[in-house]
């Protein structure tokens, strides 16, 4: 039997199996008959299931995607699918989806002779880690959160009372991503003066005579001539964000952040400048960028690199950010305590691989 003469139950079954949106639009295009039945009452449902088996798990994205601050963040709310909310699953989805390719770089760094692609199964728990971390950087680093109220007993119960959504393995896996958001934002986002003199060395090792100059000052120094930067998750920018500025050039890579100033697009640029201190000066930079969502910290990794654009981005979300650490490492061991877990145990147990996302 040809395939277009299967019975329309047996079609509507395989649109069901496909495993990403893509096919589901490749096969809905090959003939007349096939997308009348793509387009009947069950497109929401087959577009659904092949979300949920490409992007998924749909249930935790959708708490972050129609997250407000009407109701408590931990209550679990039934949403029904629609086509506008399918749009927004597909550009988070997308973003997770960059974490889990970038995962086991950051993950086997050091080690990387066991380094080697993710199961799907461990994909799924990446993006299922993203998203909650997300969902906590929504709803807990904005402006309503300052810096006067992280140690409040009553803000600290609502942060905990997300977190006792997830039993210990689920927090473990969220531990483990969380400590590859952190990794990307040291080393690739807000470099330590070390990070940038060892890469400049080994990408150029016949400028021995060139002394780097680094910045002495503590983090986030008053600009002196960077141009102005616009929100690239602003309304206008949500679609192209390297169009949203001609400071963000799209083909700039972090090859021209170590490289000698007559290679470099700015003329008065100095390596050393691109640092973000050393020692306690980068924790607290570090600590401070954590704040910032997956979605925001890939972005500026892929888009930003150099630290003047980093400073501008940040400078654009107001006062309330800097100095400001992020609180979900503390809200964790908040939540282990209550349970009666050793917090050491628990993170030697994610560091070494025995929990977490490649258990």
């Amino acid at each position: 039997m040809l395939f277009e003469f299967l019975a329309t139950e047996l079609v509507s079954h395989i649109f069901s199996s496909c495993s990403t949106i893509a096919d589901v639009l490749a096969l809905s295009s090959t003939c007349r008959r096939f997308r009348n039945i793509y387009t009947s009452s069950q497109k929401l449902l087959i577009l659904e299931e092949a979300a949920e088996n490409q992007y998924g798990p749909l249930q935790d994205l959708t708490q972050l995607l129609t997250h407000n601050s009407s109701q408590p963040v931990h209550i679990i709310r039934s949403v029904p699918l629609s086509m506008a909310l399918l749009q927004q699953i597909v550009h988070a989805g997308r973003i997770a989806e960059k974490w889990c390719d970038l995962y086991p770089f950051k993950k086997w760094k050091h080690n990387y002779e066991n380094r080697r692609l993710l199961t799907e199964e461990e994909r799924y728990r990446v993006r299922r880690a993203i998203y909650r971390l997300w969902l906590y950087s929504r709803a807990f680093h904005n402006r309503e959160h300052p810096r006067e109220l992280r140690a409040a007993k009553a803000v600290y119960e609502r942060r905990a009372g997300l977190l006792h959504n997830w039993n210990s393995y689920e927090l473990a896996e969220i531990a483990d991503v969380h400590t590859v958001l952190r990794d990307v934002v040291h080393s690739n986002v807000c470099p330590s003066n070390g990070t940038i003199a060892r890469k400049f060395k080994k990408r150029y090792p016949d400028t021995s005579e060139h002394h780097l100059l680094f910045n002495i000052h503590l983090n986030y120094p008053p600009p002196i001539s960077t141009p102005p930067t616009n929100n690239p998750f602003s309304s206008q920018c949500n679609t192209m964000p390297n169009s949203c500025s001609p400071f963000f050039n799209s083909t700039s890579t972090y090859t021209s952040r170590y490289a000698p100033s007559k290679f470099s697009m700015h003329s008065n640029h100095e390596i050393g400048a691109e640092g973000w201190g050393d020692d306690i000066p980068h924790y607290y930079v570090v600590e401070d960028m954590l704040k910032l969502n997956p979605e925001q910290i890939m972005w500026l990794k892929e888009n930003a690199p150099f630290k003047g654009q980093v400073e501008g981005y940040v400078r654009s979300l107001g006062d309330w950010f800097e100095n400001n650490g992020e609180t979900f490492g503390q809200t964790l061991e908040w939540v282990l305590n209550e349970r009666g877990e050793d917090v050491g145990d628990f993170m030697l147990a994610v560091a070494d691989g025995d929990m977490g996302i490649a258990a």
